[in-house]
């Protein structure tokens, strides 16, 4: 059986305009079976459809603030860098994957673009706009290979599937922005003690699963990771 074609978006430096993307991510794919490669930023649809064709799946991943302006707010003081030319580029992505129903992941800011592409919303900033009694570390002062807080599984969920179990899970957590409201279609399969959204999932689709955490960063250590890149890379291949 030949290895699925894995599309990843690409991190943009605005600063230089220069591409890169971190190989954690493509170590993952590979050592779950699958070939990565990396997507230009700068690309017409018709040009991303061409590629898409060549792909079994698509990874979005993570990166800087989406723009406010998709979900029709301004930008909040605590909001960070924003690419536009990312945005356009990975809900055009979005949009062209749905269309050929091929598995599709999204990684920290990737479930958050992708939520906000479906109809959804995020908080600009955690700190700022959601309260609560114990704040979870969602900027761990720990190593990405480090986990740092609970998430508790829905039972039924895809998420409780790929870890096994309907109890809690660790992940790391390396954000300040978080999904609010649920894309239309869209449930959430993990939440955070705290009670902030930590995973997404669409049940009618033959995969399609967003984490708010980097796996990339746990595979070799921690098996609900592993298992992710491993069901999606699967599902990529049948």
């Amino acid at each position: 059986m030949k290895k699925p074609i894995i599309a990843l978006t690409p991190a943009h430096n605005m600063d230089n305009d220069s591409l890169s993307l971190m190989p954690t991510y493509t170590r993952a794919v590979e050592n779950a079976g699958g070939i990565p490669v990396i997507f230009p930023l700068e690309a017409s649809k018709e040009d991303l459809t061409e590629l898409a064709n060549l792909c079994q799946g698509f990874i979005f991943t993570g990166g800087p603030d989406p723009h406010p302006f998709l979900w029709g707010e301004d930008i909040h003081k605590c909001c960070g860098p924003i690419s536009v030319k990312r945005d356009q580029m990975e809900l055009a992505l979005l949009s062209i994957a749905m269309e050929q129903k091929k598995p599709i992941l999204g990684i920290c800011r990737g479930a958050q673009l992708i939520n906000v592409g479906l109809g959804g919303d995020i908080y600009q900033d955690i700190d700022s706009q959601y309260h609560t009694v114990f704040p979870i570390a969602h900027q761990q002062p720990l190593p990405s290979t480090y986990t740092s807080h609970h998430i508790d599984v829905r039972e039924g969920s895809l998420l409780a599937e790929i870890s096994g179990t309907s109890g809690q899970i660790q992940v790391n957590s390396h954000h300040h922005q978080s999904i609010r409201k649920l894309a239309p279609g869209m449930i959430a399969g993990g939440v955070a003690p705290d009670g902030l959204i930590e995973e997404i999932e669409m049940k009618d689709y033959p995969f399609f699963i967003g984490v708010q955490w980097h796996p990339e960063y746990l595979y070799e250590t921690d098996s609900t990771s592993k298992n992710l890149f491993k069901r999606f890379v699967d599902a990529c291949s049948s």
